[in-house]
């Protein structure tokens, strides 16, 4: 099998043209474990997903974007990979996932999937290998290194999920790296063996169908070969993990990684309208996100925390975010997600006792102004809050591992409910692997599709006029004013302007749209004249 590599021409107006799809697009993330269980085991599948497929595509979303469901020994629920060109037994078969693929087509949705390339489980078969011995033919797949003289770790790097960054394995008498969990090694990405071998998986779900991928982690992919300590933090930020108390500078974050994701986009580029978006987190992330997508031959996007993990949502972290990514020649594509499956739902983080639907309409009406590409996390359409996990039914290690003091993410990660009354809300027959949220039932898929005053039928509404109104996929922004709660910015392109106005805060606030304008949306009652709290409009230069 032969491999693109980088090449050093920008990709064609044809090129341009066929993956100009994504462009703008809203993106349905899908957490295959809690979304649908389709034979009674308590763990959603790919054929619970298809049969679900059907309400994805009536939301008017893009896309779907699928997180793991690979072969894994599951510590880290499938970012811990045994195998990357098959799927796990507990999803089904490589058959349901073309089945998958199939019904997602048909019905006009995108896929994406994700791709681990930092790090696979240490039951892979290439690390099997690699730790066999230092003389093997992958035995520099990975990061290993010999102990100090006085048998300590080669350096003072922490796992983001916990204690030293490096695991001794006396089968080679070293130490190996792995940034996350000891059964996630790193792999040396480095290599150009190993980068030829991934992207060998990427050319098998590139023809099998898949539209793209979302790269996890990906500036977690180099480390430096001389293995220099990381300097200790500076300022007062919060610190839970020993991974708090370092600058990152030298375990990721390598300047090699764009000469691999060039790699990647020549590939992806290869194929007719593909995309790809890389997972960024971290102190540096929009410095990182922006050189992983310049210049038209890395990444077609990049997606980061700033709103993941904001404690707060107010005017001046929109405006800070969206200033960030003008609207020049070289510069990237963002994406943004306001939930996921590694952060708390938004709507509990940022209402604080304010009515729950009346922020989650307000904060929807947000994200579909914003410009970029967006991504909707499953549950998030009906307004789902956080879920309160009890201590004995915690899955996630990093929750374990720091509990009280870190949360988690189980809470995100809860059965998606589909009927109200039904048992387990009809995500399965069986005994669900994580508890349904507290009163998550009552906003079951049935109950708000027969409700068209629901967050549901709102969130088809809005998504319908993102999908109408190119200034809003495709268009500039400018912030005309980020004062206290008051949000406002222009959306344009070509002849067409959009205004934005928000009201942030629980608080009304005079503020006049002024003449020549047509209200083409709003939430919370706002209006020309006033905003309500916790409200917004979207109107049209007339």
């Amino acid at each position: 099998m032969t491999l693109p590599g980088a090449t050093e021409t920008a990709p064609t107006p044809a090129a341009k043209a066929a993956d100009s799809w994504w462009r703008g697009a809203a993106i349905y993330q899908i957490y295959p474990r809690s979304f649908s269980d389709s034979n009674g085991d308590g763990i959603g599948d790919l054929n619970g997903i298809t049969r679900h497929l059907d309400h994805v595509a009536s939301l008017g979303v893009d896309g779907i974007w699928l997180s793991p469901f690979f072969t894994s020994p599951m510590l880290d629920f499938g970012y811990d990979v045994a195998d990357y060109c098959d799927v796990d037994p507990i999803f089904g078969t490589l058959a349901d996932f073309d089945a998958l693929i199939a019904r997602a087509h048909a019905l006009g949705l995108k896929v994406i999937i994700d791709q681990v390339y930092s790090h696979t489980s240490d039951q892979h078969a290439w690390f099997q290998t690699s730790r066999a011995s230092r003389d093997n033919a992958k035995s520099d797949w990975y990061v290993w290194a010999d102990a100090k003289p006085d048998g300590s770790p080669p350096s003072n790097w922490q796992s983001v999920f916990g204690g030293p960054a490096w695991t001794w394995d006396a089968r080679r008498g070293q130490y190996y790296l792995h940034n996350f969990l000891e059964g996630q090694p790193d792999l040396n990405v480095h290599n150009p063996a190993v980068q030829d071998a991934l992207l060998g998986t990427a050319q098998f779900w590139l023809d099998r169908g898949v539209d793209g991928f979302r790269i996890d982690a990906i500036n977690f992919a180099m480390h430096d070969p001389q293995l220099r300590d990381n300097p200790p933090a500076t300022g007062n930020h919060k610190r839970t993990r020993p991974f708090d108390f370092q600058q990152h500078i030298h375990n990721m974050s390598h300047p090699d990684i764009p000469q691999f994701l060039e790699r990647i986009r020549a590939l992806t580029d290869s194929y007719d309208g593909r995309f790809t978006v890389a997972e960024v987190g971290g102190d540096n992330s929009i410095a990182e996100m922006q050189l992983f997508t310049s210049g038209g031959r890395r990444l077609n996007s990049a997606y980061g925390f700033n709103f993941l993990y904001a404690e707060r949502l107010n005017a001046a972290l929109v405006r800070d975010v969206q200033e960030e990514w003008p609207d020049t020649p070289d510069m990237g594509w963002p994406s943004w997600a306001f939930s996921n499956h590694d952060a708390p739902r938004a709507v509990s983080r940022w209402a604080a006792g304010a009515d729950h639907d009346r922020y989650a309409a307000m904060a929807l009406l947000l994200l579909v102004a914003l410009r970029g590409n967006i991504f909707l996390y499953q549950g998030e359409e009906l307004g789902l809050p956080q879920a309160e996990i009890a201590f004995e039914h915690l899955r996630d290690p990093e929750a374990i591992t720091n509990w009280p003091l870190t949360l988690g993410r189980d809470g995100a990660r809860t059965p998606m409910p589909w009927r109200s009354g039904a048992p387990q809300a009809g995500f399965t027959t069986g005994t669900p692997w994580l508890p349904l949220g507290g009163g998550h039932d009552a906003r079951a898929v049935d109950v708000q599709n027969a409700d068209p005053r629901s967050l549901l039928a709102l969130t088809r509404r809005l998504l319908a006029l993102r999908q109408a109104e190119p200034a809003l996929r495709l268009g500039d922004i400018r912030v005309r004013a980020a004062d206290g709660d008051l949000l406002v910015f222009d959306r344009r392109h070509d002849d067409a302007v959009l205004r934005c106005v928000y009201n942030l805060g629980p608080a009304p606030l005079d503020h006049a749209l002024g003449d020549g304008w047509a209200i083409l949306d709003s939430v919370g009652d706002a209006d020309a004249d006033r905003l309500p709290g916790h409200s917004g409009l979207i109107a049209r230069r007339l």
